[in-house]
């Protein structure tokens, strides 16, 4: 693992496993409840949060696994949930709001291409 891949692996972990624990814990009550807020104006409920949250937590557990099939899911499912983030943001919301999403698609994507060689 080359240094940019150890360091966006690093920030996408935190920012996931943050982003996770308040969509499962709901223990930061302002952000969980724009989150929520979010999820309402797209027409989703409160369990499919929870779903979000435990894709989010699994990712950023998994994304440690480099140069392991669970690395690369772990990366993918990150990217998985950017994308949805920022379709919804894009269809529902304006896209500024979808800016983090953007961001962390382009890191999950890019730790998915230097374990290339693994798929």
């Amino acid at each position: 693992m080359n240094i940019f891949t150890s360091v966006a692996t690093g920030l996408l972990s935190a920012f996931f496993m943050f982003a996770s624990s308040i969509k499962l814990l709901g223990w930061q009550k302002m952000i969980f409840d724009k989150q929520l807020a979010f999820f309402h104006s797209y027409g989703l409920n409160r369990q499919f949060m929870f779903l979000v949250g435990l894709a989010e937590l699994f990712g950023g557990i998994a994304i440690w696994f480099q140069g392991s099939f669970w690395g690369v899911l772990g990366a993918l499912a990150l990217a998985g949930t950017s994308m949805g983030a920022i379709v919804c943001h894009l269809r529902f919301d304006t896209w500024k709001d979808g800016i983090p999403a953007m961001i962390t698609l382009l890191l999950s994507s890019a730790v998915v291409y230097a374990v290339q060689p693994f798929l």
